[in-house]
């Protein structure tokens, strides 16, 4: 799963920038969400994108806050802890609308809860878009179980919807603490699943 991505193989589908390529890096330590995923969001969320917040938990290259600023959204947060793909992301970021993105750096279990009291501050909900590392990976097999016990604890009144990138074949529970399954879309070996 992890074989090195070449530069410019995924773009921007919509909005401001459609068609523009984003850089992938040199090094294989980033899972770019597939296009075809990617398209069915933004379809699905398309007439709610315009002035609303995105914080994308793992981002990896930030193709999806990346996205939801082409198509009019007014902030996105990019958590990510890998110094190189930081490195990557921020090129993607300063190649588009620098001023509307907001890179915190560290363990996204630990810095939501800095979004979270940003957001508390100004009165905002946003769209959490969380891609986890597959759980096949090497030190991440309790990853879904992590990601659940931290969506339980999210305040609502912070939260538009979360969106969960997953593995098709693992099932996330129809409940998460206040947060319901709204529906579930898998792309072969991928799945995004919605909660309000």
């Amino acid at each position: 799963m992890e074989k090195k991505i070449e530069k410019g193989n995924i773009r921007i589908i919509g909005g401001k920038y459609r068609g523009k390529k984003l850089y992938m890096g040199d090094k294989g330590t980033t899972r770019s969400t597939k296009q075809i995923l990617k398209e069915s969001v933004f379809n699905t969320l398309q007439w709610e994108v315009p002035d609303s917040t995105w914080v994308e938990v793992f981002s990896g290259v930030g193709s999806i806050g990346l996205e939801a600023i082409s198509r009019g959204a007014k902030k996105a947060y990019f958590l990510e802890k890998d110094p190189e793909a930081v490195k990557v992301l921020q090129k993607n970021i300063d190649s588009m609308e620098p001023e509307k993105c907001e890179i915190i750096l560290g363990d996204s279990f630990d810095t939501i809860w800095d979004v979270i009291e940003m957001l508390k501050r100004n009165r905002e909900k946003a769209y959490f878009y969380f891609d986890p590392p597959f759980p096949i990976r090497k030190g991440y097999e309790d990853i879904y179980d992590r990601v659940i016990h931290l969506i339980k604890q999210m305040p609502k009144v912070n939260v538009e919807k979360i969106l969960i990138e997953h593995q098709s074949s693992y099932p996330f529970p129809e409940q998460i603490g206040r947060y319901k399954l709204l529906k579930t879309r898998k792309f072969g070996k991928s799945a995004v699943s919605y909660y309000q």
